[in-house]
């Protein structure tokens, strides 16, 4: 009978993020249909400053609230300069708030 060494093997993984947060209340209703785009000019920061650009986010994602209520990853797209919608059709009244945040994950072996 051949007997097979047990092996254990401890790795710790830290993984840490941070969170980046842009706002923009509609002031006019958005007609959405499929590539409709919004400049990251348009939003606000954290602190309330206008944004230049969202971060580029290369190990993490982008969520986007519209109402509080977040959306399907597949209905819009963001790059540093642009909210993008994909495949969807409708209209945003004036007033509604939207968020992106954008969390970027770091980890530590």
């Amino acid at each position: 009978m051949n007997e097979l060494a047990l092996s254990l093997m401890n790795i710790h993984v830290n993984v840490s993020g941070t969170s980046t947060r842009f706002f923009n209340v509609l002031a006019a209703p958005l007609v959405v249909t499929d590539g409709t785009t919004i400049p990251a000019t348009a939003f606000l920061d954290d602190s309330g400053t206008a944004a230049t650009a969202f971060p580029v986010i290369t190990n993490g994602y982008y969520n986007l609230y519209v109402n509080g209520v977040l959306q399907e990853g597949d209905a819009y797209t963001i790059s540093a300069t642009e909210l993008t919608f994909n495949d969807v059709d409708g209209i945003i009244t004036a007033g509604t708030p939207l968020v992106v945040e954008a969390v970027d994950l770091v980890t530590v072996i």
